[in-house]
């Protein structure tokens, strides 16, 4: 997949496109449904399939403070969106420049004379432009004029609701790991740096592994979650712990892993991705550390059970 990260690198031979626009700070089913009939288009048509999104939430730039937390960091949309297979990715800045883009400047100067649309796709109830004020209905009018073909994607429901990345983080902060998973189409993933914490872990046998607070990947409730770690190739069962750590030293949230069943790893300065399996308990604070062992003790046991594996060594 090209990836241009602004529309200048896109080089004015750009092929003739299929295009999609959209926040995409989930990658759920119903972005990927989209995707899909992007890609369907594209090649009944024979065109190149451009995916545009946005280095950041538009609301941060439009009402600093209120943008949403994205359920996927920049590396995983781009990861994403590359395995489905498009041909091309356009990240755009969204500065004040782009926000004050009417909405027929930005399809006459963005889609048609730089990206070179000739179909464009996208989810219902999208807007762009100058305040929102562009709309599908404008959108289709649009396409009759600069001559490129239109459809609107009908938003995908299941179990009744529409799918989005709001219902994707009210259930991230409910710790419903498993019906996020639902949403997503895949396990929620958080993926960072290893690096040296407290180390408090390692002195009662259950050495934890920090994820650097810039990590990808929201964060879900606090407390304790099974799941995998996949680093090196390797997928190796954990126990996730999101929080603070009020036990012994209050400190900012973050995600902390422990390997289950492993002494030998050196994580320090690596990614790693922690895959979300299930919720296990809500964080707590213990009198000491007596308590805090038996609680990690049973925690794993019940890890175990979750991720289907039998007893370490």
């Amino acid at each position: 997949m090209l990836h241009f990260k602004s529309l200048g690198e896109v080089p004015k031979e750009f092929s003739p496109s299929a295009i999609t626009i959209g926040k995409f700070d989930a990658l759920h089913l119903g972005h990927q449904q989209l995707l899909s009939e992007l890609k369907a288009i594209a090649s009944a048509k024979k065109l190149t399939s451009v995916v545009v999104t946005f280095d950041k939430h538009p609301l941060s730039v439009l009402h600093p403070g209120s943008a949403p937390q994205s359920i996927i960091g920049p590396e995983q949309k781009i990861a994403h969106i590359d395995a489905f297979g498009v041909d091309a990715l356009v990240t755009l800045e969204f500065d004040n420049l782009l926000a004050k883009l009417s909405p027929e400047e930005f399809v006459k100067n963005v889609l048609v004379e730089r990206l070179h649309a000739k179909f464009v796709v996208v989810g219902a109830g999208f807007r762009f432009g100058a305040n929102g004020e562009g709309d599908c209905n404008l959108l289709a009018e649009l396409a009759q004029k600069y001559g490129f073909e239109f459809k609107e994607v009908e938003k995908l429901e299941v179990d009744g609701a529409v799918v989005s990345a709001t219902s994707v983080r009210q259930l991230l902060d409910l710790g419903d790991v498993v019906g996020a998973a639902k949403l997503l189409g895949r396990p929620h993933v958080t993926t960072g740096e290893v690096e040296h914490g407290l180390k408090i872990g390692r002195t009662i046998g259950f050495p934890t592994a920090n994820i650097s607070r810039d990590c990808e990947g929201y964060l879900p409730l606090d407390g304790v979650y099974a799941g995998w770690m996949h680093v090196d190739g390797e997928k190796m069962p954990t126990a996730i712990s999101i929080g603070i750590n009020e036990t012994f030293q209050a400190v900012p949230r973050l995600a902390e892993a422990f390997v289950l069943d492993r002494k030998d790893l050196d994580l320090y300065g690596k990614t790693v991705d922690l895959e979300y399996v299930g919720f296990v308990r809500p964080a707590a604070k213990f009198n000491g550390v007596e308590d805090l062992v038996i609680s990690i003790n049973n925690d794993i046991a019940k890890i175990r059970v979750l991720l289907g594996i039998g007893a370490g060594n």
